[in-house]
């Protein structure tokens, strides 16, 4: 019988020469075998629901007592804010970072962001917290230059990028690395958002912030500008003592297809279960609200100590499940060869950490824009901009954010939505929105309760200034 140990390391060879000639840390290649291994093992990185329990009984985060302000100002110094940035919104039809949207008039996401850590700096009357991005090969530039020109102060890329690894697209055949010659960027794919830990160390900025007096970080995505760096939260943290924490948030209909908590049955921690992770047979279970109630905000603190430790302690890596995506190879090309595409999920490192915890947090620090829809949600009135330029569902919504189903043929991307919609309608005491058909949203247009608008001539109906539902 052959050494599987063997096998893995001569089938990987030729990855790992790729990766080497793209100049890819020894981090980003460790962490991609791992993936690798576990493909070549027949893993599937299911997780079925007779493995798990739902998770109960977690903390509240408006329970918490605020810090006093030396507390606050003593944690701000030892800890990083890090917003993930490597999205360019291609389901919305963007080739540039999903962060540069206008969102408020001519104010971004990045805009926003940067508006949130400038404040805060200007209150605590210093360059705290510290504040990096995560980017991709694909925002970097556009990044840079929308941050340089804004934003001057916040410094150059050397002092605030953390650069995404990319890792082979696997042929689904073979199990051998990708071959495109007619573009071969192609052959190359995002590693998800858990490759934060790999970039964190392969680049050295792991040593360096801890090195630097930073012990926490928190951890968000760009897109989500309710996820402010909330000093209750990271004081509640610092005297947890927990390596690792997630935000969670009570599921509504509208994100049930989202990963939730879990808890495993045969050692009793914390897992994150993506849909991707879900047996068919189980999906029942999976999209239960009343089942499985927390939501992964992908809002996260980190003890980097604690991440540090467990690096040295794996080999360099952080041993997440495996997320196996199947693709064409060129995704606008369906008749291109299939493969797979491994990823890994950042929350699912709260089932690497003995004593990682979560934490219920209102659904005001969740708005994630990953739909045209969602767009068309948060630049309205059921969202209000906040002092801090933080984006929070109104509080008159009860944490039910509005569930729209625009068109998906003539709305699915930034293009079409803005099409149908040149002026952004009221939502704010609108229950639900179905759009069919061609719109032309006029100013003054107010959606309320339970509003259908259809619309089978194909000649785009004008919505005039008035109330629509009931």
């Amino acid at each position: 019988m052959s050494d599987p140990h063997i096998d893995i390391e001569t089938s990987f060879a030729p990855y790992r020469i790729k990766m080497e000639a793209e100049g890819l840390s020894d981090s980003a290649i460790r962490a991609f075998r791992a993936s690798y291994a576990a493909l070549m093992a027949g893993e599937t990185g299911m997780i079925p629901e007779s493995t798990i329990q739902p998770a109960e009984d977690l903390p509240f985060a408006g329970d918490l007592t605020p810090p006093d302000a030396s507390r606050a100002a003593d944690l701000l110094k030892q800890t990083v804010l890090l917003k993930l940035n490597g999205g360019l919104g291609t389901g919305m039809g963007l080739e540039k970072a999903k962060s540069l949207l206008p969102v408020r008039g001519e104010d971004t996401f990045l805009d926003l962001i940067a508006q949130q850590v400038l404040r805060m700096r200007a209150q605590t009357g210093s360059e705290v917290p510290l504040f990096m991005l995560m980017n991709s090969f694909s925002t970097s530039t556009d990044t840079a230059a929308h941050l340089d020109a804004r934003f001057p102060q916040l410094g150059g890329r050397e002092a605030w990028e953390l650069m995404q690894n990319k890792v082979p697209k696997v042929m689904a055949d073979t199990l051998e690395p990708a071959t495109w010659s007619a573009n071969p960027p192609q052959e190359w794919c995002p590693p998800g958002h858990g490759d934060i830990y790999a970039c964190l160390a392969g680049s050295g900025w792991l040593e360096r912030l801890i090195e630097g007096g930073i012990r926490y970080a928190f951890v968000s995505n760009s897109d989500n500008l309710g996820a402010t760096l909330d000093p209750s939260i990271l004081t509640w943290f610092a005297d947890s003592g927990m390596p690792f924490a997630m935000e969670v948030t009570r599921r509504t209909e509208s994100d049930k297809k989202g990963g939730h908590l879990a808890v495993r049955l045969s050692d009793g921690r914390f897992l994150l279960r993506e849909s991707a992770q879900c047996p068919k047979e189980d999906e029942g279970h999976f999209q239960s609200i009343d089942v499985h109630r927390y939501f992964n905000t992908n809002n996260l603190w980190i003890d980097l100590q604690a991440l540090q430790e467990a690096l040295n302690a794996n080999e360099g890596l952080i041993p997440l499940p495996p997320i196996m995506n199947k693709k064409t190879l060129d995704p606008r090309d369906p008749s291109s060869p299939a493969v797979i595409q491994l990823e890994t999920a950042m929350g699912a490192a709260i089932e690497c950490f003995a004593g990682a915890g979560a934490i219920e947090v209102p659904r005001l620090r969740f708005a994630p824009v990953k739909t045209t829809s969602d767009l068309l949600a948060v630049r309205s009135d059921a969202y209000e901009l906040t002092e801090d330029f933080c984006l929070r569902l109104h509080p008159s919504r009860k944490g039910q954010p509005p569930h729209l189903q625009l068109d998906p043929k003539l709305c699915k991307l930034v293009d079409g939505l803005e099409q149908n919609f040149p002026h952004t309608p009221s939502l704010l005491n609108c229950r639900s929105l179905v759009v069919k058909g061609p719109v032309v949203c006029g100013p003054g247009v107010i959606f309320q309760g339970d509003a259908v608008i259809e619309n089978e001539t194909g000649v785009p109906m004008d919505l005039s200034a008035g109330t629509y539902g009931g």
